[in-house]
């Protein structure tokens, strides 16, 4: 997968401004990592726990084969009803167990604030936002959703997924979208939490 927002953070002795680290940063990372800002930040400052919310993209291209487009997203060549996807996805914003959407985890409850598809042209996007995430859980709710589209899966079969979870059936036998075509997009910065799971890209 890809991240175009993701925080880190890091100590470092020494006093220099943090424009001479990032640019002595710059100078030893490999061509596909880059600082987008550097700034100071208290000691005990952790991102994966002052993150209030995280913000992922999935890209799925419906034109013709371009290997060039489709190293950054799924290259689908059938049709999608994309309205259909839409709709479907309402039934997973909320507070919900997703374990049918994710690996198993000893707090599988999570909150998603929006699932929203929308197409452009011929690039379909699925947004997903919510305060944590389950592994795989957001390939997992694009591989669902694209049943949706095909015409393989309908919104209710999505919701009778999601309310099963609890009993340890993944959703649609486990299936999950290539990686490829995930990007961390945002990452929101809050007041840091009490140290609670671990979280992460997924």
């Amino acid at each position: 997968m890809h991240a175009r927002g993701q925080v880190i953070a890091f100590d470092l002795d020494g006093r220099l401004p943090p424009a001479e680290v990032e640019a002595s940063l710059g100078s030893l990372l490999p061509a596909d990592v880059a600082i987008r800002r550097l700034r100071l930040v208290s000691r005990d400052f952790r991102p994966r726990y002052a993150a209030v919310q995280r913000e992922y993209r999935y890209t799925i291209w419906t034109g013709p084969r371009s290997p060039l487009r489709e190293r950054f997203a799924l290259g689908v060549r059938e049709p999608l009803d994309v309205p259909a996807m839409a709709k479907a996805a309402e039934a997973l914003v909320g507070r919900h167990d997703f374990s049918a959407f994710g690996g198993a985890d000893r707090q599988p409850i999570r909150t998603l604030t929006g699932v929203r598809v929308r197409r452009e042209g011929r690039t379909v996007t699925v947004i997903v936002v919510g305060d944590a995430f389950l592994r795989q859980m957001v390939r997992s709710i694009v591989a669902a959703l694209l049943r949706v589209g095909r015409g393989e899966a309908t919104a209710e079969d999505l919701e009778t997924a999601l309310r099963h979870g609890s009993t340890g059936k993944r959703a649609f036998a486990g299936a999950v979208a290539p990686a490829h075509g995930l990007c961390l997009w945002r990452v929101s910065i809050g007041r840091t939490r009490k140290k609670e799971r671990e979280t992460g890209p997924r």
